[in-house]
């Protein structure tokens, strides 16, 4: 059985999977009875059957707008027991496609995206750039340990970037043990922030994580992958760290549904995790398209390992624009080299040339879409399933034009690696900030997948 990513998308229709409804308690009509349920074009995303059970085909359909709108008409009832904190974290990558569908800037379009939600009945709306801040850190920490441990460790290096879910399910579902021993270590922004929802905030207001319905809004529908997965799960609370995914146009659904223009929308500033200051300007990482681990790994490994201080750097295209190379010379000899590797003709090619023993990089940022996060299948492409190159290329003007901010900068990360996490080096923060990823046994009909 050949895995269904090696075909162009050219060749093969999307196969459009009805999001099945949530539970027969909540079939009674309300004002949300007419919301359709989404449409999920699967050609281009990695949960496919060939990597996907059925009964977690199942458990992804039900992450849809219908859930959302079980909770905020419970919260409507008149048994508070049964309320629920509603919580909405937003990816970065998702604004820009907020800001360009209805010309806002980027501001605007956090603040109006936070008042909508908040019309609905949200009580929280945070952004996830502090979780990526996390992420990165440790990514810069890991790579620094293994690049050092490199000489001892067979499977040191190379080191693959953790952050998209569609890579993840791809390496662990069908490239096996080649490739995860290899994956960095640090959890995905979007699970950094389920543990900041549902342990550092739910703390700090004196709730208990099962008594917060956290919502993440993303760029794609992989993301509803990553929120199942088990290492995910408090099984003390029985919660997951992120109980529901929405993509950014499954938002706009809402909106169209309630007949209501992001511009007509009465602009809130977004949510801060810390007391009751409320966040300031959008700001984002190095990176033209994603949450820019190559970037900042690369300039902390140079700066670390061989005392060079890296301003800018140069990207060199190899096969195409979607498959990169940075590299760092010292004294004439290469000491670092990098790849960014999107999309799965690329990858392809990586994990070959990582079967033959020829593999360069020390580090390789790995993402399933091409173009990057903002290429995401759930915002960027046209209602008939096609990318929308048009909307993609305003939405990579409007990214690059953020602010970018550096992780190492954040006073509030600082502080919460001493007050929360225990130090930098501590038990706690393995435990909060980093997963492991293996092997996952396949049913027998998927054990022979090839690439």
């Amino acid at each position: 059985q050949e895995c269904s990513k090696k075909q162009k998308n050219d060749d093969t229709q999307s196969t459009s999977v009805d999001a099945l409804s949530s539970s027969d308690d909540f079939e009674e009509k309300n004002e949300f009875h007419t919301l359709a349920n989404a449409k999920i074009l699967l050609s281009d995303c990695l949960a496919c059957d060939s990597c996907m059970t059925s009964e977690e085909g199942a458990r992804v359909f039900q992450q849809n707008q219908k859930e959302l709108f079980r909770i905020l008409n419970l919260n409507k009832k008149c048994d508070t027991s049964k309320h629920k904190v509603l919580a909405v974290s937003i990816c970065p990558q998702s604004l820009p496609y907020f800001a360009t569908k209805f010309n806002l800037s980027v501001n605007d379009a956090a603040k109006r995206l936070c008042g909508f939600l908040k019309s609905l009945g949200v009580h929280y709306v945070f952004d996830t750039t502090i979780a990526a801040d996390f992420s990165i850190l440790e990514s810069q920490r890991e790579f620094v340990q293994r690049y050092q441990r490199r000489n001892q460790e067979e499977h040191a290096l190379p080191m693959f970037a953790s952050a998209c879910p569609g890579w993840i399910r791809y390496a662990e579902r069908v490239l096996t043990n080649l490739v995860t021993s290899h994956i960095c270590t640090a959890k995905s922004p979007q699970q950094i922030m389920g543990s900041l929802v549902k342990g550092y905030f739910a703390r700090q207001q004196n709730l208990s994580p099962d008594k917060i319905f956290h919502v993440i809004v993303a760029p794609c529908y992989d993301k509803k992958l990553e929120a199942l997965r088990e290492d995910f799960y408090t099984a003390l609370y029985n919660s997951q760290e992120v109980d529901c995914v929405l993509t950014s146009g499954e938002i706009v659904q809402i909106m169209e549904q309630k007949n209501v223009s992001m511009k007509d929308v009465t602009e809130v500033a977004v949510d801060s995790l810390f007391d009751e200051i409320k966040e300031g300007d959008v700001v984002r990482h190095d990176g033209k398209r994603s949450d820019g681990y190559l970037e900042h790994i690369f300039k902390h490994a140079a700066k670390e390992l061989f005392g060079m201080d890296v301003k800018e750097i140069t990207y060199k295209a190899l096969k195409n624009k979607d498959f990169q190379e940075v590299t760092l010379e010292k004294d004439g000899e290469t000491v670092l080299r990098f790849a960014a590797a999107y999309g799965f003709r690329n990858i392809q090619n990586m994990v070959l040339k990582l079967k033959k023993g020829k593999f360069l990089y020390h580090f390789v940022e790995v993402l399933a879409c091409p173009g990057g996060c903002l290429n995401g299948k759930g915002q960027a492409q046209t209602e008939d399933g096609k990318p929308d190159k048009a909307l993609l290329h305003q939405m990579e003007e409007v990214y690059a034009a953020i602010p970018v901010r550096l992780p190492e900068t954040n006073m509030h990360v600082q502080k919460m690696y001493q007050d929360w996490l225990e130090g930098m080096d501590s038990k706690k923060v393995q435990e909060t900030l980093h997963t492991k990823y293996s092997t996952v046994n396949q049913p027998a009909s998927n054990l022979d997948i090839k690439w």
